[in-house]
């Protein structure tokens, strides 16, 4: 087990595939494939039973928090997976995040011991704090690039937003409902510094402006919605 510490800015834009796929065509020169270039990301979020964390979260607060445990394929028990603490203090994203197996989180869950670190202090906080339990599971598909001369500067293309609210584990497999009906991608911009001219020139040029689009968010609203229809 390891602790990361991220800091960043984070603007999302949501575009088709034409915007796509010429935005990589124009900065191509600019940006390479990631270490980590593609991914299928699966996510269980934290809640109570008022989704207190999420509603907050939605009426735009200046600090809001999430709690995930995320995995890049669909683990065993014996796989690593990452426990998040991810909030936003002003615009200004951080994200916390201990490297565990997904047996030592439920050996967690159950209150067993694991290795003692501040982060998993801080996550234990907001798990006795709020009552959390796994309330949602997002998963996706991801593509990511990096400048080449800025390591502080990432694009992420994400596409397949699907979701359940059942059988919420990560051994159970990455699938879910579908979010968009369209090929919708969601992008991300994430860095230290202001954005270099070459992308907001090809952004401006493409018509691809910021939203503001949380992915298990909007699920949330999108089913709270339906329920009322049904």
């Amino acid at each position: 087990m390891y602790d990361n510490v991220f800091k960043r800015v984070e603007q999302k834009y949501l575009i088709n595939a034409y915007q796509k796929e010429e935005l990589l065509k124009r900065i191509n020169d600019y940006i390479e494939k990631d270490e980590y270039y593609k991914s299928e990301i699966s996510n269980i979020y934290f809640d109570n039973d008022n989704q207190e964390l999420l509603v907050e979260s939605l009426e735009k607060p200046s600090f809001k928090v999430k709690i995930r445990l995320r995995s890049y394929n669909t683990p065993k028990l014996n796989d690593y997976v990452f426990l998040e603490i991810k909030d936003k203090v002003n615009g200004i994203v951080g994200k916390r995040r201990i490297k565990l197996t997904l047996k030592e989180f439920y050996d967690y869950l159950n209150n067993q011991d694991i290795k003692d670190s501040q982060i998993m202090k801080e996550l234990d906080y907001y798990f006795k704090l709020f009552n959390l339990k796994p309330y949602m599971f997002v998963a996706y598909d991801r593509l990511s690039y990096k400048e080449k001369n800025n390591k502080n500067l990432r694009i992420t293309i994400d596409s397949n937003l699907r979701s359940r609210n059942d059988n919420l584990n990560l051994e159970a497999g990455n699938y879910g409902t579908n979010y968009f009906d369209n090929e919708t991608y969601i992008m991300e911009i994430k860095g230290l510094d202001s954005m270099p001219l070459w992308l907001v020139k090809n952004l401006s040029d493409l018509k691809i402006y910021p939203v503001s689009f949380s992915k298990v968010g909007s699920i949330y609203t999108k089913n709270k919605r339906s329920e009322v229809l049904c």
